[in-house]
């Protein structure tokens, strides 16, 4: 297993979102080779080579586009003037580099993006009915005794401890802005411990679920899982800050694309940040692919519209 292999495992374990980039075609003379391959964070760091600078740059800012989008999807690099080539198929993106000193790459973006988190506290046949059934839908279903910590990404908090430190972990929970966050208990008993435990009034439903009528342990998760599906559908907005990362991870929201600005001497798109090649010039800033641009266009910004 390569070192990127091993690193995407390792963020996977961690729940962290990122875009795995495999070169998988490559047309000489380019320094990427078909099986490099990278890893994009959702800050735009990478791990990894998928080709020298200027490549590595449309590869890093299309992969924060599709990390944005949530979508996987092939992506070429041509040195330009590529008019034979296919430019519009679905699922493919075309990027003239004139940059290349020649060649073209195909590279696969994937994006990875963790399994919403459903954390259900308690030992008891509800909480384990919902592991059963949120697996089964596609989300990460963890179970813990009551106290817990409250895990800052999960989409859903159900407590189903049956009267073991309820309110601690309610309050915790609408602290952590959880999305949706449900207390298994009878009308009567979940309308006492919310006035025990204080938190703001329609934040926590119990009893929980939809009123479909359910009996057993399975058909009430069920029930809680269609309330889950809907918080993940038209969630409200967290009343704690919650950084991109955490948005993208629980279906929220995903980091913004990239701002862009375009090199004027070769006219590639560079990304806005601490720390790019940049060059001040009469109250405006320039950005660069490289440091060959950064000083071809100091040596005469007139000729380059500066």
């Amino acid at each position: 297993m390569s070192p990127t292999e091993v690193r995407a495992n390792e963020l996977r374990q961690a729940r962290s979102p990122f875009v795995l980039a495999v070169v998988v075609r490559a047309e000489r003379p380019t320094s990427a080779k078909p099986g490099d391959r990278a890893i994009i964070h959702p800050d735009g760091t990478i791990e990894g080579f998928v080709g020298g600078s200027c490549a590595e740059s449309t590869v890093r800012i299309q992969s924060l586009r599709q990390l944005a989008a949530g979508e996987s999807t092939l992506l070429r690099i041509t040195p330009g003037g590529d008019a034979t080539g296919p430019r519009d198929l679905p699922g493919l993106v075309v990027t003239d580099n004139t940059c290349l000193s020649g060649g073209t790459i195909d590279v696969f973006l994937e994006v990875v993006v963790p399994a919403p988190l459903l954390q259900v506290y308690g030992d008891t046949p509800i909480a384990r009915a919902l592991v059963s059934v949120g697996s089964a839908a596609g989300y990460e279903v963890r179970i813990a005794p009551a106290p817990g910590p409250v895990p800052a990404d999960a989409l859903a908090v159900v407590v189903a401890s049956h009267g073991h430190d309820e309110t601690g972990l309610l309050t915790e929970a609408v602290t952590a802005g959880v999305p949706y966050i449900a207390l298994v208990a009878s009308p009567k008993r979940g309308a006492a411990v919310l006035a025990e435990s204080g938190v703001p009034a329609g934040r926590v439903k119990t009893p929980a679920g939809l009123d479909l009528g359910a009996r057993t342990p399975g058909d009430v998760a069920i029930s809680i899982l269609a309330e889950v599906v809907a918080a993940r559908t038209v969630a409200k907005p967290a009343p704690a800050p919650r950084t991109a990362s955490a948005l993208l991870q629980i279906g929220l929201g995903v980091p913004t694309s990239p701002e862009i600005a375009i090199d004027p001497i070769c006219e590639m798109e560079v990304v806005v940040e601490p720390g790019a090649l940049s060059y001040e010039h009469d109250g405006r800033t320039w950005y660069f692919c490289a440091p060959g641009c950064r000083k071809k266009f100091a040596a005469d910004p007139a000729r380059w519209g500066g």
